[in-house]
């Protein structure tokens, strides 16, 4: 039992669903809002077909299409939201790009892409919330 714990692997405890409802949750906390000309007036338009998580949306202000990752650092990634939520995770607790890679069995360069990314997108965030802008984008 307690070689079987050893080897559970922290990816295989969460869902995707869990990781779309959590992102939504962070990105709009007042509710869905366009990315495109931040209207609240936005309908649902079923899920993605190669991500059954990730939501589809279409604005009524501004008739654009847009899902759960548009306008984010991880719209077109290749990776998995998983990875990335576990990346951030693993920021969080201070582990090197090294040790991540290892954790996720992901290639070095890959981690490091993604940290630089993650790092970026945070002080882009700092940076538009100085200025006035509310909302995480």
């Amino acid at each position: 039992m307690i070689a079987e714990f050893m080897q559970l692997k922290l990816q295989n405890l969460m869902s995707d669903e869990q990781c779309y409802d959590q992102l939504r949750e962070l990105r709009w906390p007042e509710g869905r809002q366009c990315p495109f000309c931040d209207s609240h007036r936005v309908i649902r338009r079923g899920f993605d077909d190669q991500h059954p998580s990730k939501q589809r949306y279409q604005c009524k202000g501004c008739s654009r299409r847009f899902d759960d990752l548009t306008g984010t650092i991880f719209a077109g990634s290749h990776h998995p939201l998983k990875i990335w939520m576990l990346v951030v995770y693993f920021m969080g607790l201070n582990l090197s790009n090294t040790q991540i890679a290892q954790e996720l069995d992901l290639d070095k360069d890959v981690v490091h892409d993604m940290t630089a990314k993650l790092r970026a997108g945070l002080l882009e965030k700092k940076a538009s919330e100085a200025g006035g802008h509310r909302g995480v984008r």
